[in-house]
């Protein structure tokens, strides 16, 4: 009987210390220790394009994931407006384009397509979304709003382990409505990707952009042309020309978003700078 005694107070103490222990002891979940992942990252910046209207019609998102987008726990992250870091899923941008709907974009096709492809499966794939909608060149030049966020946004991602692999640039659609913001587009453009390989400090930091699809001025062939056109080592050019687009005529469909993704996907695999 002494025994049994025993046995019922062990028992209660027990269950006593539990309770305490799961009402005041706080637990490390998924999304903390994500923080010290090691993680390839990748800045995604620009305009609505790269922040993502697809599936986007008169201001409601459809809802539909498609199976190239789908999320990984643990293997792709983004980091949020809160800077910390989360397992990734659509809408990206929610949390940083907060004046607009935002539906699929590139970043998750892109994420899942550079995850199969890269042979490094310890490495997580690091989101940083930082796309801002109808935002012009000039409002990303350095020293502005959008610049300082991008530049501060990433010096957090590298934080606790990881590498700023390349920035992903879909931009320009603002730039077709005035000749001059036009012909002043190449001059910026590669202003903006020489500050920021200064700023983040890599010199010869990849940078994928994205020729325009559509625009909402008559200028589109002149900016497309400039993109095209810049100068500068480990730039590479992806074109979305002739990729579906939503009723707008301005913002690219779910299924072309995905196709984006992909080919930025295809870029930074093949190139020299990501071994």
């Amino acid at each position: 009987m002494a025994n049994n005694g025993l046995k019922l107070t062990f028992f209660f103490v027990f269950i006593i210390s539990y309770e305490y222990w799961v009402n005041h002891v706080n637990v490390v979940d998924s999304s903390a220790a994500s923080d010290h992942l090691v993680k390839d990252v990748f800045i995604l910046a620009g305009q609505s394009n790269m922040a993502g209207r697809g599936g986007v019609i008169d201001g409601y998102w459809d809802g539909l994931i498609p199976p190239e987008v789908q999320t990984r726990p643990g293997k792709i992250l983004r980091l949020g407006g809160d800077l910390s870091w989360e397992d990734a899923t659509e809408p990206l941008h929610s949390d940083i384009d907060v004046n607009k709907t935002c539906g699929v974009g590139p970043g998750m096709a892109f994420a899942n397509a550079v995850w199969r492809g890269d042979p490094r499966r310890d490495r997580a794939v690091g989101l940083v979304p930082c796309a801002i909608g109808g935002s012009g060149i000039q409002e990303w030049s350095r020293g502005g709003r959008l610049y300082n966020g991008l530049v501060r946004r990433a010096a957090v991602a590298v934080e606790g382990g990881g590498e700023i692999r390349a920035v992903l640039w879909f931009q320009g659609e603002r730039d077709t409505v005035n000749r001059s913001d036009a012909e002043s587009y190449k001059e910026k453009l590669q202003r903006l990707f020489m500050d920021l390989r200064a700023d983040l400090k890599s010199p010869l930091l990849p940078v994928i952009q994205v020729a325009l699809a559509s625009g909402e001025g008559a200028y589109v062939e002149m900016v497309r042309e400039a993109q095209h056109g810049i100068e500068l080592p480990n730039v590479i050019t992806v074109d979305a020309k002739g990729l579906e687009l939503q009723p707008d005529g301005l913002h690219l469909s779910t299924h072309a978003q995905v196709r984006v993704g992909e080919m930025l996907a295809h870029a930074i695999l093949q190139s020299n700078c990501f071994l």
